[in-house]
């Protein structure tokens, strides 16, 4: 029997090898096989099991599985596996053709894009399941000592139990209690001790909520899909198009519900680990220890136990960001993406896949239904849903038909005339600030910008310090009194004089989080203000730390970045600032008008979602702006949508094209430039029918010591340029001193 391998070793290539006849038998696609390779021994995962019985003859290893154009015709001793690792699959059948898929679509190698189904704690050879000895009761009677029959009488008051807990309890040796099993009285063995990442939540058990109209509707309607998929009917994806506070959580959990009584999985995405406490809060509520989570604040012994539950059946719930999408749920009947129109869904790593689509080709594979949620679509899934590829169920009112917030618009030029300088807080703002630390009420302030100022400037030459090995501004953080460099994470003390003139006084220009904590902290002496951004999230569980201060109201204000912007509940906010609405509205980037929208309806939709009523103040320079004004109510979403779907039509791009981004880094600017251009010629002349771009610098020229040049390539076909990227890769390096990366579908032009 011949099988074909993925390595742990990343070298874009599957292998043959030959199995023995002792382990022919309980050879599968999946399995973890200890392999030769070389001069080492490597682990390795079956992708295929090959035709030829006993032969163990082949070609040539294979390139990502696909036979080479021109094959030689010779045959080749292979080499025999050495041993099966475990006896059960670690992945899929349905799982290794999504492998393959991903690493075909987003032109990645096979191996990395198997990585992603398998995290590193479950690849690692040093991690195993935790073990602690057990005492467990036995019946009958037995010859105890005075002693022991005290100690066995009190063991047996509490059912048995860990021994380390027992030898506390009682105050006794650990031989003591051994003493008992050689009477009979106690079994002690070794058990597995599950790490579980929510051992100290209290969660109280809920009950399916009595739904509202909308809420039926459209749960009949993905109910009807659940039953077709379990018919093995073919299903397409559902847009549930709700308005913040709708109740799509409460959807998503009975459709679930029903999942589950028909014997099937389901997973739920969401886009930030900052989301996942909450989320993980209402669903273990209602499925208790069914759920399990999966994100990359887990230790690496949580993550460990969690993908084996999951894969042994004993959790058929999962919970998490993107890499959730992989986890081994047996039989999966439905997959959640909640706010499907996040970015952070994309991957900026190799294979640069986004979730929300590869969820839906799982979907596909595993004939089960997806549900993308979200109250703020993105013009893909909004294309798809106008073309009838996509299934559409809206929710145009709150649960209990609670009114949604009045949203304000503050022009900011205006502010800054009266004030006759540039404000952080207009005076509308800290009005409706001051009457909500009066009534008791919560606010929320929103700023997509960390840190205490954007830039130290010379305000006699005009020097902006910079970081080297980026060449973007630092950013001053108060709390530590250092300049940063958000995208190399350097850092240096503040100078005492400029640079380039040597002026001693220099100037703190435009302001982040820290800057309008301390400002408000000044303005509003008696308020507890807390703070929320990357910053002061680094520890394990500090998200879910911070946020339950905030829900039990012992914080006032909570200021953050988008960390906050989107999914969170709580019932007491009754106003939303949002400080400068500007910040994502003139990226070079085709999605900024689109994202600023997005961002703005979810800020907004954190007010008023009990009982009490909202009011959002959105501040800005630019009120007229579409994004803006839809936000504020002023036009409606599809006006936005049609708007925007026009101008990409027209222009050639997304959803109406795929987008393929091309980045050259180098140490040298010339090598770099060079390579990207040698490419860019080549591009255009082996693929007239696709649109390539010049090379040129990248939005962000320099990152971590490296030039970056890019290359945009636009077809409606993604395999055509994968195609014509494989081939001209296979022939034209970019050079040692030029790496490339290929992102398919990209959604970030930084």
């Amino acid at each position: 029997m011949i099988i074909r391998v993925a390595t742990e070793v990343v070298l874009d290539k599957l292998y043959d090898y030959a199995v023995p006849v002792a382990l022919v038998p309980k050879i599968k696609p999946g399995l973890r096989v200890r392999v030769p390779l070389g001069s080492r021994v490597v682990d390795a995962y079956v992708v295929e099991v090959l035709e030829g019985g006993g032969s163990d003859e082949s070609e040539l290893p294979l390139f990502s599985g696909k036979p080479a154009e021109q094959s030689t015709g010779r045959q080749y001793k292979l080499r025999y596996i050495n041993a099966i690792s475990d006896e059960i699959p670690f992945v899929s059948e349905n799982l290794l053709k999504l492998v393959q898929w991903m690493a075909d679509y987003y032109c990645a190698p096979f191996e990395q894009s198997l990585r992603c189904i398998l995290p590193a704690a479950v690849r690692s050879k040093s991690m195993r399941s935790k073990e602690q000895i057990y005492v467990e009761i036995q019946q009958g009677d037995f010859k105890l000592t005075k002693r022991q029959s005290e100690l066995f009488t009190e063991i047996k008051r509490v059912g048995g139990g860990w021994l380390s807990f027992l030898t506390r309890e009682f105050s006794c040796a650990p031989g003591t209690i051994r003493n008992l099993e050689k009477s009979g009285a106690v079994k002690i063995e070794l058990r597995q001790v599950w790490r579980d990442p929510l051992a100290n939540r209290k969660v109280l058990p809920t009950r399916p909520m009595e739904l509202m109209p909308e809420q039926s509707a459209a749960l009949k309607s993905i109910s009807a899909l659940i039953d077709q998929s379990a018919n093995g009917e073919k299903t397409a994806p559902i847009l549930l198009h709700g308005v913040t506070g709708s109740g799509k959580t409460e959807v998503y959990l009975q459709a679930i519900a029903k999942v589950l009584e028909q014997g099937r999985g389901a997973i739920v995405l969401v886009p930030e680990i900052a989301l996942t406490p909450q989320t993980v809060q209402r669903f273990a509520a209602r499925f208790g220890k069914r759920i399990a989570v999966l994100h990359s604040a887990l230790s690496e012994g949580e993550r460990f136990d969690e993908w084996h539950r999951i894969r042994s059946g004993k959790a058929d719930v999962v919970i998490g960001p993107r890499s959730a999408l992989f986890a081994p749920v047996r039989n999966p009947g439905l997959i959640v993406v909640d706010e499907e129109h996040e970015p952070s869904y994309k991957q900026d790593e190799t294979p640069r896949y986004h979730a929300r689509d590869v969820a839906v080709v799982r979907g596909v594979m595993e004939g089960c239904v997806v549900v993308l949620g979200t109250a703020t679509p993105s013009m893909e899934s909004w294309n798809n849903v106008q073309s009838g590829k996509y299934n559409h169920v809206a929710l145009t009112k709150r649960v209990s038909d609670r009114p949604m917030p009045d949203v304000y618009i503050v022009d900011m030029r205006i502010e800054a005339a009266s004030a006759r300088h540039a404000q952080i807080f207009s005076a509308p703002l800290m009005e409706a600030i001051k009457l909500r630390l009066e009534r008791g009420e919560q606010t929320i302030l929103f700023l997509n910008r960390r840190g205490f100022s954007n830039s130290l400037q010379c305000p006699e030459c005009g020097h902006v310090a910079e970081c080297q090995e980026c060449n973007v501004a630092y950013t001053y953080h108060q709390s530590d009194s250092c300049l940063r460099c958000h995208i190399c994470g350097g850092w240096k003390h503040v100078p005492a004089t400029c640079s380039e003139c040597g002026e001693p006084v220099l100037k703190y220009a435009g302001y982040g989080t820290q800057r309008v904590e301390t400002a408000l902290r000044k303005c509003f002496s008696q308020a507890r203000v807390l703070r929320m951004d990357a910053d002061v999230t680094t520890r394990k569980s500090s998200h879910d730390e911070l946020l339950t201060i905030f829900r039990t109201k012992q914080a006032d204000i909570l200021i953050g970045t988008q960390m906050i912007a989107k999914g969170l509940d709580f019932p007491n906010v009754t106003l939303v600032g949002v400080l400068n609405a500007d910040i994502s509205l003139h990226m070079p980037d085709i999605r900024a008008s689109e994202r600023t929208w997005q961002l703005l309806a979810q800020v907004s939709g954190r007010a008023g979602r009990a009982d009490l009523p909202g009011e959002v103040f959105i501040q800005t320079y630019s009120p007229e702006h579409p994004s803006i004004r839809v936000a504020g109510g002023f036009e409606s979403f599809e006006t936005l949508a049609e708007r925007e779907l026009k101008e990409r039509r027209e222009w050639c791009y997304p959803p109406f094209t795929h987008l393929v981004c091309l980045i050259f880094r180098g140490k040298s600017e010339q090598k770099t430039a060079l390579a990207a251009k040698c490419y860019a010629d080549a591009l255009k002349k082996g693929s007239p029918s696709v649109i390539v771009s010049d090379a040129a610098p990248a939005p962000l020229p320099k990152a971590r010591g490296f030039y970056r040049y890019q290359i945009l390539m636009r077809s409606p076909s993604t395999m055509k340029m994968v195609k014509i990227l494989r081939a001209l890769m296979a022939c034209q390096s970019p050079g040692e001193a030029v790496r490339m990366s290929i992102d398919v579908d990209a959604v970030n032009m930084m």
